[in-house]
């Protein structure tokens, strides 16, 4: 009878694991698109631009876990920016919230990936809830295109690759 009862137990626990493990959100970042595919186990989908980490500041490439979860932090190394709905999915870096939604589309950040504060809010709910899994593939571009812009928004131009490196540029980036 206790054996039996064991069984059972056990094998409950397995079926409850097995369907916890089910009901993963599905993250799947693709850096050289600079898109994020969202698929969660009750149907939901969504394609997304991101933002990823540009020149000299990569974003990691990997299968990941989420970490930490806040939904506001702000950044300690880089002038106490925002970063709305961050989930944390290895050492510093973070799927987090951002208002340069002009830059979405393209490599701007310093290896965090970026989506649109609405977007950032619904993903972070959904792994809340969820847990995820996050895979993230490709290579960031590696020419720069002009990025679309909000009015108001810096634009975003940048040397073209291998004409000058980013240390000339940085020191003089009207320079040709």
């Amino acid at each position: 009878m206790r054996f039996g009862l064991r069984v059972l137990l056990a094998l409950g626990l397995l079926l409850a694991i097995q369907g916890r493990a089910l009901a993963v959100v599905s993250v799947d970042v693709d850096l050289t698109a600079q898109t994020m595919r969202v698929h969660a186990s009750s149907g939901e989908r969504y394609v997304w631009s991101i933002s990823s980490g540009r020149e000299g500041h990569l974003t990691p490439r990997g299968v990941f876990r989420p970490r930490a979860m806040y939904a506001m932090v702000r950044s300690a190394k880089y002038n106490n920016a925002p970063m709305p709905h961050s989930i944390f999915f290895y050492s510093q870096y973070a799927i987090h919230g951002t208002n340069a939604v002009g830059a979405l589309g393209g490599p701007a950040s310093h290896g965090c990936i970026r989506l649109s504060p609405q977007h950032a809010a619904i993903l972070f709910a959904m792994v809340e809830a969820q847990g995820a899994v996050i895979r993230i593939t490709g290579d960031a571009p590696t020419h720069v295109a002009h990025a679309r812009h909000a009015a108001g928004a810096a634009l975003a131009y940048a040397p073209a690759p291998h004409e000058r490196s980013l240390k000339e540029w940085v020191r003089n980036p009207i320079a040709r």
